[in-house]
């Protein structure tokens, strides 16, 4: 539907590839004709806690982490896929294919069970140094390597649009088909962050930060995704409350700021509110684990914890507090993994719903101490697609000059000295909030959430 309206608005047969970027993790079995036989399980699904035990018995943590890049924990496709076999062994072995969101759709244009290595290993099912299914992790979970997709690298191309697919879409029978990378590579790619110089940073539902490395590396403060260029990884950093956290915010407890009569969105009214909030929003803050902590702690236990309430505090206040809360969690992932690589970036390049806040953004330049730069194209995840497939049909020699000719940075927030001298001051209470509270935190959600 999305492509058949796209072609009422331009001319889908001049096109000469198509390339698809896509939502991670998130998987569903499927029979040999391609139909869904259940509902996809999504990346934010927390039903496999328990699952992450067998994993750590039989395969061990370190292991798991050397050879696919994630460290153990809920948010990788393995421990679902072992929920799965367990709670709904049937299902599994009716599945001719286990596929990721780009296997699907791939799958519906050109009718092969195909998808790409970039795509895949966000599954945490890759090993990634040999760039293939992660056959000995597979064997001893018990998951059979059969039932997953041929790989391919990313630009190259996997196939063509068949005409079936053709008259669904609107496309050009024969059309060829490149394979992509996850929504978090892609996004790397669109904002050109591909040195040492420069990282990305997605402001979206979960806040995706990457840094480029041409060496595998693995770590506490990241975990190692497949670049989408012919060699290298981006060590990413996730926070999955986001612009999630803001929403729920919005949702629950400002729902009644709607109906502005000069039309602004509760999120401007509140931002309004909150840029005339000094920082720090007056001794209050806020750990953004909403979801769960991914890097660094790896705990699927954990949950968000605020302190310093008074009752000089309002609305606009814990609105802030947000806002500071997921710059400080992102300069505690970023500066960990900058001491891994051993070196310091100049610029995050960001994109993204979050990137729209001139406000957000220089809080972030102003905590992080880094140059917050947007990218000229918010949506540059679906950029870094349309670098791989120009790169496939020969417009560039690869896709690193593709990128510096198809992507370019706009306004640019710099850290405001004597605020970032406050904000300097305030991370080091921030960074010791969750180790200091973490065990009671675990035990309040074992109680109550089982």
């Amino acid at each position: 539907a999305a492509l058949k309206d796209l072609g009422s608005k331009i001319d889908l047969t001049q096109a000469q590839a198509i390339c698809m970027t896509h939502q991670r993790e998130t998987f569903v079995p499927v029979d040999a004709s391609g139909k869904a036989l259940r509902n996809a399980i999504t990346w934010l699904d927390e039903r496999s806690r328990a699952q992450l035990q067998p994993i750590h018995d039989k395969v061990g943590a370190e292991r798991i982490q050397h050879i696919t890049g994630k460290p153990l924990s809920i948010t990788p496709s393995i421990s679902k896929i072992l929920w799965l076999i367990e709670h709904e062994p049937e299902i599994i072995k009716r599945a001719h294919k286990i596929v990721d969101v780009h296997a699907f759709l791939v799958y519906r244009l050109i009718g092969q069970f195909s998808t790409s290595l970039a795509s895949a290993d966000p599954m945490g099912l890759i090993d990634m140094q040999a760039g293939t299914w992660a056959s000995e992790v597979l064997r001893d979970l018990g998951i059979d390597a059969a039932q997953f997709s041929q790989l391919f690298r990313p630009g190259e191309v996997m196939g063509e649009v068949t005409a079936s697919a053709a008259q669904a879409t609107g496309l050009s029978v024969g059309l060829r088909v490149v394979a992509a990378a996850g929504d978090g590579q892609c996004a790397g790619l669109g904002a050109n962050a591909l040195g040492e110089k420069r990282a990305y940073l997605n402001m979206g539902t979960a806040l995706i930060g990457g840094f480029y490395t041409p060496t595998y590396l693995t770590g506490q403060w990241y975990r190692t995704m497949g670049a989408p260029v012919a060699q290298g990884y981006f060590l990413e950093n996730c926070l999955k409350g986001g612009v999630f956290t803001i929403g729920w915010f919005v949702d629950k407890f400002a729902s009644d700021m709607k109906g502005h009569p000069l039309n602004l969105s509760v999120e401007e009214q509140l931002e309004a509110a909150a840029a005339k909030v000094p920082p720090g929003s007056l001794g209050l803050m806020l750990v953004p684990y909403w979801s769960n902590v991914m890097t660094p702690y790896w705990d699927p236990a954990a949950t968000g914890i605020t302190i310093g309430w008074t009752g000089a505090h309002g609305r606009e206040h814990f609105y802030r507090a947000i806002l500071e809360g997921i710059a400080f969690e992102q300069r505690l992932m970023g500066d960990g993994t900058m001491n891994n690589l051993g070196y310091r970036i100049d610029e995050y390049v960001t994109m993204g719903g979050g990137s729209k806040s001139a406000l957000w953004c220089q809080i972030f330049a102003d905590i992080t101490g880094v140059d917050m730069v947007r990218s000229t194209s918010i949506e540059a995840t679906c950029l870094g697609a349309g670098i791989l497939a120009a790169t496939a049909v020969g417009w560039y020699p690869d896709a690193l000059q593709a990128a510096a000719a198809m992507t370019g940075t706009a306004e640019r927030f710099r850290p405001n000295d004597k605020t970032k001298k406050i904000y300097d001051e305030l991370f080091e209470v921030y960074r010791g909030i969750f180790p200091a509270l973490q065990g009671s935190v675990d035990r309040l959600t074992a109680l109550t959430r089982g």
